[in-house]
């Protein structure tokens, strides 16, 4: 297992090269568009992922398969700061989640409050939480804990960290509208916008289960939620939905 000095030299590595492969431009226009006040390298997502995975393959590293290096890993470029690299550190999460135990949400957790933008979060939530919930169910009293956490990244990422199994039509459909039905009438923007990205989801197999459990709740939810979560329901049930909301 590489010391810390070691991993301090391989995020260097990664810094490096996610800089040479990124643009001013891109750079200027991705700040702006996240609002953030992070350093930004403008380097895009495919190339991203192709540099993370090729560092993730080095024989050198032994394929980063030990979660002592992996988690050192992550909170090395996690720290340092750039956006790309926290990027980076979200790819090797997911890349390596079945290696994450489950005192590691404390980890998760932490990078969730500290991330402050979707770009980060909705990489997070669907796949490396829904892994560690989904191999430890314990853990379902912390997504309840941040269902109703002040902060509304939190509540974000307790909300998609069911997208997938909603996607395939898991029997959570119950699990999930305990947590969305409170933030019905939420004001934020990223909440109401992710409960109808993920009941959009759940409408591709089972459209019937989110149209019933909508339209007598449609008053409470914001129109933007209604729109998400209808766009695969059909014109009529979609409308239906608003004139609900409108009363």
């Amino acid at each position: 297992m590489p010391d810390q000095r070691q991993i301090s030299l391989i995020v260097d590595e990664l810094a490096a090269a996610l800089k040479d492969a990124g643009s001013p431009d891109r750079a200027v226009h991705e700040k702006a568009y996240l609002k953030s006040d992070r350093e930004h390298f403008g380097t895009s997502v495919p190339a991203m992922v192709k540099i993370t995975r090729r560092l993730l393959a080095d024989p050198a590293l032994g394929g980063l398969d030990d979660r002592s290096t992996v988690l050192a890993l992550v909170s090395e470029a996690w720290e340092r700061g750039p956006h790309e690299l926290r990027m980076a550190a979200v790819e090797v999460l997911t890349a390596r989640m079945n290696l994450l135990e489950q005192d590691d949400i404390d980890l998760i957790e932490r990078l969730v409050r500290d991330s402050g933008t979707w770009a980060l979060i909705d990489g997070i939530a669907p796949s490396v939480v829904w892994n560690l919930l989904a191999r430890y169910p314990a853990l379902e009293a912390r997504i309840d804990a941040w269902a109703v956490d002040p902060d509304f990244w939190l509540r974000r990422a307790a909300l998609l960290a069911y997208l997938l199994p909603m996607r395939r039509g898991e029997a959570l459909f119950e699990r999930f509208t305990s947590l969305a039905d409170p933030m019905l009438e939420e004001r934020e923007f990223f909440i109401r916008k992710a409960i109808g990205w993920v009941l959009r989801e759940r409408t591709k197999l089972r459209p019937d289960e989110v149209f019933e459990w909508l339209l007598p709740r449609a008053r409470r939810a914001s129109p933007l939620t209604l729109r998400q979560a209808g766009k695969h329901l059909g014109e009529e049930r979609l409308a239906a939905l608003l004139r609900a909301h409108s009363g």
